[in-house]
């Protein structure tokens, strides 16, 4: 049976990748958060409703990919309850909506589980340990949607970054067309992953569920290949671009405290999704090499788009960002560490 999705979250970075990679025959509804606020138990249970009725109809099978979440880890600290809203409550409803219709759920989670100071890749039954806001709020949403009766995975992943949204990504990207040097922290560890690479694995994981043969384990994680660090990261996105990779120079998370801890190491083992007969995305490094260009053309069309008007880099970075800043001396815009 062909799947047909519903994502909410659908106008970010991900839930984009999501509606551009969907194969022909398999349809997506992917609403913002403007459209269905996931905290309101109403409007969710009308909007799963609806679609599982209309999907059905149509003689296809419906399946929920949840791809939002509150990401502004560092204002989590002082704002639990908007956190938690949209990371656990959010998830709780969306799960008790799906379970009343017979609808599969896909719940995208985070890395930041995890206590972050491991010697090893994460495996998916590994204790939690959130040491931040944000990681408790998504680990209480997982235990949400997990517990319900819902038939549903959850896919953890890391450092996501693409071509919409603002992401670490994208700020190193704005960064290196200047010649300002800049500070990234070496002592935090985890694997980059392309929002592209992580909407082909989820969309190869609906196939699945929609096609009968869904994996048995119920927690999985879809990551790009290996580990880096932020400073790594950055030196690798400067060297794609032609750019000098001394400009970026190594700082410790000491040395630029933010309000929210953050995991020294959180690279994910990829054993599950592996085990559950799935593709791995490709190694972080790959996937970067394919991802600046395609970003930086993105950028290069917004700024004719916008009449090579400058943006809040040019003006000299007075856009300063919760995620960037979490982990450079001088970075651009942009408000989600991770999914």
């Amino acid at each position: 049976m062909r799947p047909v999705l519903l994502v909410p979250g659908g106008t970010g970075q991900l839930g984009r990748e999501l509606v551009a990679l969907a194969p022909p025959g398999t349809g997506v509804r992917a609403p913002g958060h403007a459209e269905l606020d996931l905290t309101d138990g109403g409007a969710v249970a009308a909007a799963v409703a609806g679609f599982a009725a209309d999907a059905r109809a149509e003689g296809r099978c419906p399946i929920v990919v949840n791809a939002a979440a509150y990401t502004a880890v560092d204002a989590a600290e002082t704002d639990a309850a908007a956190a938690f809203a949209v990371n656990a409550r959010g998830p709780a409803l969306l799960a008790a909506a799906c379970a009343a219709h017979d609808v599969p759920l896909l719940h995208v989670s985070t890395d930041a589980v995890f206590a972050g100071d491991a010697s090893r890749p994460y495996e998916v039954d590994d204790p939690a340990g959130p040491a931040s806001v944000y990681g408790r709020s998504k680990l209480a949403g997982e235990r949400a949607v997990l517990e319900s009766a819902a038939a549903a995975w959850v896919i953890r992943t890391s450092w996501v970054y693409g071509a919409h949204g603002e992401n670490f990504v994208r700020a190193m990207l704005r960064l290196a067309a200047g010649d300002a040097e800049l500070s990234v922290v070496d002592d935090q560890c985890a694997a980059p992953t392309w929002s592209a690479d992580l909407a082909a694995g989820l969309l190869e994981l609906a196939a699945r569920v929609a096609g009968g043969t869904p994996p048995r384990g119920v927690v999985l994680h879809c990551t790009g290949g290996g580990g880096t660090s932020r400073f790594a990261l950055a030196r690798a996105v400067f060297e794609e671009l032609g750019a000098d990779p001394r400009r970026v120079r190594p700082c410790t998370t000491a040395e630029f405290p933010r309000p929210a801890p953050r995991p020294a190491y959180s690279v994910l083992s990829r054993a599950s999704w592996r085990a559950a007969g799935l593709t791995p995305p490709r190694h972080w490094r790959r996937a970067l090499s394919a991802a600046v260009p395609a970003i930086a053309s993105g950028e290069a069309a917004d700024r004719r788009a916008m009449g090579s008007k400058p943006t809040s880099a040019s003006r000299g970075n007075r856009g300063r960002s919760e995620a960037a800043n979490a982990y450079s001396k001088k970075t651009l815009p942009s408000p989600a560490d991770s999914v």
